[in-house]
């Protein structure tokens, strides 16, 4: 058992979250388990007794890219065989706002369906909208809202213009740095 491993319950895919191997009194040790569903993304703490046997569920990594989306639908290209998947809106959650044309996306498939889809740490978007720079503004932490190319509506700080390319963290959707061309 380790975290990240994917395991099959009673026929539901879970990510083990973390775990803890606890001694009980009288009884046997168990495993303390937090685990994420992968269908319902819910957490669940369930205890494992260290007899038992979970089933190990292997899930093929593979690369794609994004090439476009139509309202509720985004389609990728497999990088290897060139075929073409589309996916929902529930398949990558607040992810579609990281979302530009070409970028390289890594998707788990189990039993050919896709269940996870990691995008890449950062994206470097172009800032569509956003308050004038203010000038002589020397204070340190004055951030301000910007909204980019993707629709992402990021905080950064005063001295970002309209039409730079910034690069933003996916995991926290927060600013990192102004990307040179």
């Amino acid at each position: 058992m380790k975290k990240g491993q994917t395991i099959k319950i009673d026929g539901i895919l879970y990510t083990i979250v973390d775990f803890q191997h606890v001694k009980l009194g009288k009884g046997g040790a168990v495993y303390q388990t937090k685990l994420k569903s992968l269908a319902e993304g819910s957490i669940r703490d369930i205890r494992v007794r260290s007899e038992e046997i979970l089933e190990d569920a292997f899930l093929e990594k593979r690369e794609y890219e994004y090439l476009y989306s139509s309202p509720n639908e985004h389609v990728l290209m497999d990088l290897e065989s060139y075929d073409q998947i589309t996916l929902d809106d529930d398949a990558f959650g607040d992810g579609t706002k990281y979302l530009k044309p070409n970028t390289k996306l890594l998707v788990s498939m189990y039993q050919e369906k896709p269940v996870i889809i990691t995008l890449p740490t950062t994206v470097d978007l172009v800032v569509k909208d956003t308050a004038p720079e203010i000038r002589g503004a020397t204070a340190t932490n004055q951030y301000k809202p910007a909204t980019m190319e993707t629709g992402l509506v990021v905080s950064v700080p005063a001295f970002v213009k309209q039409g730079e390319k910034i690069r933003v963290d996916t995991r926290t959707g927060e600013y990192v740095t102004r990307v040179k061309d």
